[in-house]
Order: C-alpha cells, then sequence, then structure tokens
C-alpha cells in the first residue's frame, strides 16, 4: 500500500486532488455545506446540482418515499430473481416503458451495474445453456467521450464473467471520433466482419461537453447493417431535452419505433439521478428477451434489487414530469438564458443542453476559480481538471431563477478579473 500513500501525497501536494464539502442542509438551490477539515460553513447557491428539475424536495416525492417505507422497509434485503419483486417495481418499469415508448424495462441499482448487464447480456448471453452454441461475435463502437460506465463497461466486455465461464466468442469494441457520423461510417465499414453482433454505443447528451448526439444520422449509416444494435444513455437527456423531457428521440422529433423500421434495434438506459429524484437506472428495450436475459445476467443475480423508497421516489418523479411538462420548458428556457449571458459575459461556454460546460484559458486554474466563487461569492459550480479537459461544469435546473443565473454571471466576471488582473499588471518602475 506504500505506492497508495505516496500517489495520494503527491496528487495533494500538485493540487490535483479535488476539494471536498459535507452537506448539511438544502432548501431549493441553497446549500448549506461544511468544509471537513476547518468545519468552516457556507451558505451557498448551487450549480452544480443533477436535480434538474427540482423535484429532490418536491412534497409528493418526498411523501411516496415515506409511504414505500412504512409499506415494504428500507431495503428488499435480495435479488429479484432469489426472493421477488415489489410491486413498486412493476410500476416503475411500465411508467419508463411509456415514458421512453419502448415496452419493456429492467432496474438496476445504477447506470454502472446496468451496462454491466448489458454486456453480459447481449455478448455473453448470460449464462451457457446446454445445447445452445454462441458462435457470433460482437463488434462494439463507442464514442471516444461517453460516460465512465459505458467506457468501464465495453472495454471489459470480452473479460466479463460471461466471457470468462462461458467462453463466448470474442468482443472487439472500437471507438470512433466524438459524435463524428462519418468516422462511425468508415469503423463499421472497416471493422464488421461476416456474422458479427453489431452494437454502437453513446450518450444521449454528454455529461462534460453539454452537447447531444446526431441520432437521426447514426441511425442511417445503422440501417446498412440490418439487426445493428443502438444503445443510448439518456442520463443527462432524460427531463432535459424533448418537449416533454422524454429524451433524444423526442428531441429529434422521432420514435424508437422509427429506428425499428430502419431495422436497427433501439435501446434506452434512463437513469434517476437527474430527473427523477432519486438513484438507480433501468434498461429499456422492444425485446421482451432481453429484459429475461437482463434479469438473470450476472449483474442482476449478484445484487440487491433497488430498495422500495428509491424505487418510490422514482415512480412519483416520473409521473409528476409526465402530467406536467412545464418544469421541462423551464430548464430549457433557464439553460438557454444561462448560455446567452455568459456568451455576452465573454465566456466560452460548449454544448447546447443544461449541462453548461465553460472552458477556461491557461491563465485560469479552476480549482482556484470555483474556490473563489464559493468563498467570495457563495456560490457552488463544478471546476473540472482531473476527468476531462480544464474548464468550470453548470449546471442549470428549473428552480434556478433569473436573479440566481445574473449572480453566477456577476460573480464568474469579479473572480476572473481579480484573477487575471494581477497577474497582466505591469510593475512600477
Amino acid at each position: 500500500m506504500q505506492v497508495v500513500k505516496e500517489y495520494v501525497q503527491q496528487l495533494t501536494n500538485a493540487g490535483l486532488y479535488p476539494d471536498k464539502y459535507i452537506c448539511h442542509g438544502k432548501q431549493g438551490n441553497i446549500i448549506e455545506i461544511e468544509e471537513p477539515e476547518t468545519g468552516k460553513r457556507h451558505s451557498v447557491l448551487t450549480f452544480c446540482t443533477n436535480d434538474v428539475l427540482g423535484l429532490v424536495q418536491e412534497e409528493a416525492v418526498k411523501q411516496a418515499a415515506i409511504d414505500a417505507i412504512i409499506q415494504y422497509g428500507t431495503s428488499n434485503s435480495s435479488t429479484s430473481v432469489l426472493s421477488g419483486r415489489i410491486d413498486l417495481h412493476r410500476q416503475l418499469e411500465s411508467e419508463i416503458s411509456a415514458f421512453k415508448h419502448l415496452p419493456h424495462t429492467q432496474l438496476f441499482l445504477n447506470a454502472w451495474m446496468a451496462m454491466q448487464a448489458l454486456m453480459d447480456a447481449f455478448c455473453h448471453l448470460a449464462m451457457p445453456v446446454p445445447g445452445f452454441q454462441h458462435t457470433r461475435e460482437t463488434l462494439i463502437l463507442t464514442d471516444v467521450l461517453n460516460h465512465g460506465c459505458i467506457v468501464s463497461a465495453v472495454v471489459n466486455a470480452n473479460t466479463r464473467s460471461g466471457k470468462v465461464f462461458g467462453h463466448s466468442p470474442e468482443v472487439r469494441v472500437k471507438p470512433y471520433r466524438h459524435c463524428d457520423v462519418q468516422d462511425l461510417a468508415r469503423k463499421l465499414r472497416r471493422y464488421v466482419k461476416p456474422g458479427d453482433r453489431i452494437m454502437v454505443i453513446s450518450d444521449a447528451v454528454f455529461s462534460m461537453d453539454g452537447d447531444i448526439a446526431p441520432l437521426p444520422e447514426m441511425l442511417d449509416v445503422m440501417q446498412n447493417y440490418p439487426g445493428s444494435v443502438l444503445v443510448m444513455d439518456e442520463a443527462h437527456a432524460s427531463g432535459a431535452i424533448g418537449a416533454t423531457g422524454r429524451g433524444i428521440y423526442e428531441h429529434f422529433g422521432i420514435l424508437p419505433q422509427d429506428a425499428i423500421a430502419k431495422e436497427v434495434v433501439p435501446i434506452i438506459m434512463t437513469t434517476f439521478s437527474k430527473f427523477a429524484a432519486s438513484a438507480g437506472a433501468a434498461i429499456s428495450s422492444d425485446l421482451p428477451e432481453l429484459i429475461d436475459l437482463l434479469d438473470v445476467s450476472p449483474t442482476s443475480i449478484g445484487t440487491i434489487s433497488l430498495p422500495a423508497p428509491t424505487t418510490a421516489a422514482a415512480l412519483e418523479s416520473i409521473r409528476q414530469v409526465r402530467r406536467q411538462s412545464e418544469r421541462v420548458q423551464t430548464l430549457q428556457e433557464n439553460a438557454r438564458y444561462l448560455r446567452t449571458r455568459l456568451l455576452e459575459a465573454n465566456f466560452h461556454p460548449i454544448g447546447e443542453t443544461n449541462v453548461i460546460p465553460v472552458l477556461m484559458p491557461a491563465e485560469l486554474d479552476p480549482k482556484e476559480f470555483g474556490r473563489q466563487m464559493l468563498e467570495k461569492h457563495g456560490i457552488w459550480l463544478s471546476p473540472i481538471w482531473f476527468i476531462a479537459k480544464p474548464r468550470l461544469r453548470i449546471t442549470a435546473n428549473a428552480l434556478h431563477t433569473k436573479q440566481d443565473m445574473d449572480s453566477l454571471i456577476e460573480a464568474m466576471i469579479a473572480v476572473r478579473d481579480a484573477i487575471i488582473k494581477p497577474k497582466t499588471m505591469i510593475p512600477a518602475g
């Protein structure tokens, strides 16, 4: 363990380790946080929460979680295959299927496990079956800027448990350039072999860049490979894009059934930690057999099912979104307003969604910028330097007011001036 100690110490000494805070309470976008090392507390306006529709403290959502605890307790204490599912699971799966226009859904504890289960199920058919021979290799094409849960799942797809214990055929993984459909087409032409099972996988909204995958063009390319599978991770798309928050298909004015018409198999991953005021994830498909396979994948069998209060909170949140899309519209208006204000202030926001990365010039250290925003102006945003190129990651949500957003811009200008001007002043004499 000595090497771990030395590495973390060097990481800290170099100023690369992220600052940590303890949250003591939240009212809307005002959060009371504590610096663990000093005990100092701050009441801050947050622009780093993923509670994009502001449902985390919605009374109906909280009450649903409380009612679920009273009925079922705090945990299911086993997997659904071994000890049965609760009715809330069935209700949530039905709600997601209706929301995403795909009839069959399977729940998971989080996105990382959902993606691992999908690799086991699709690539390795989850488990060996006497008399059944799995002989077809799998080719996976993945956007180079996909989320870590996708990267972790696909890079290990050839060594997942199905491969180790089932001796299934090879899984080949190839990256394509970010949102570059021409490169995707080139890679398909170059790497597809006769008999391959093809999967293309992408974030719908990219978590560090705030841009949207070119879904229609991807479908146009993939229809040349009938039976190919397109996986969309809608973690940052659900509740955020599309007229009613249904995600990337709605954003482009199409349905998953349009993909099916092109002989492309649509799979959608929905997560609940952003728009649905909860935790957990789900895989949705038009193929019931895939859901059966996901249910008996090693990831599902070896993991506890989604707890009742978590399930209930997600269920009520999605029902709220489906009943009233005003929050979605407010969120989108806020994102447009904030992006406009940032440009007016000569900052460099990229992307097009409520995830608003602001690229930083070399003279602005994101970590120092974030500290000054918090300590001097009481505004909390996410400085990024350790998982992507240096930037500030700002997330607009439906609860932000124009006054909140104007305060953010004023503080960012003040911090920028405070950091840059002393460095550019010419010494007297």
